[in-house]
């Protein structure tokens, strides 16, 4: 469990970035990201960790988006995760501790699913708890491609890369979309602690007659 909590924080990194399909600095800034402390994150809106099935339901910690993740025995334990944010943004991850992906590399790979296939699309490499792999984002029906389809397999070129059984990917994309929606209708996080001292001037750096102590 404590394993699992640790995974969810990680990748509540990645639905907090705000990718973009084809984008590539941002798809970087997502990659830089997923080396953060998660002790960043501001307190997560009220949405209870789920199960559906063999995938886990979870709202990123800024309250701007979900992620649901499935793990795989197969080939040394492969993690994926599939992130919604209120905008409609969507970003999939996939990890594998055996991979030599390193943070930030640029790759062209093939992502097919069952109904619908993205040949030589951009993906950003990241590592999370022990695992190497990439983030890729889609367009804004992915969400709906990836919950009516059995498998996604991927490939480097003509080298496999992964091949995934997505089994109740309906239902947890369904039960995604729900905490999405939860998080949109429920308002913003409060941030506590910023409370200011009466004698901090507005501007410190400003000569001294322009500045102005704060009022209390």
């Amino acid at each position: 469990m404590v394993m699992l909590q640790r995974r969810i924080e990680r990748a509540g990194l990645i639905v907090q970035v705000r990718l973009r399909a084809m984008v590539c600095p941002t798809l970087l800034a997502c990659a830089c990201a997923i080396g953060l402390s998660a002790s960043a994150h501001a307190a997560a809106r009220d949405y209870a960790l789920r199960n559906v099935g063999d995938w886990t339901v979870a709202a990123s910690k800024d309250g701007k988006g979900c992620f649901l993740t499935r793990d795989y025995a197969q080939n040394g334990g492969t993690t994926l995760l599939l992130g919604l944010d209120i905008d409609g943004a969507n970003r999939l991850s996939v990890l594998n501790p055996n991979w030599s992906i390193k943070p930030k590399d640029q790759l062209k790979l093939n992502f097919r699913l069952s109904n619908s296939s993205y040949p030589a699309h951009f993906a950003v490499g990241i590592a999370s708890d022990g695992k190497q792999g990439f983030v890729a984002s889609f367009g804004a029906k992915f969400p709906s491609y990836f919950a009516a389809s059995k498998t996604l397999d991927i490939s480097r070129g003509d080298v496999p890369v992964e091949r995934l059984g997505l089994d109740g990917g309906d239902a947890a994309v369904a039960e995604l979309k729900h905490c999405v929606d939860d998080q949109r209708a429920a308002p913003a996080p409060t941030v506590s602690g910023t409370a200011h001292s009466g004698d901090i001037p507005i501007d410190p750096f400003a000569p001294a007659p322009s500045r102005k102590a704060k009022k209390k």
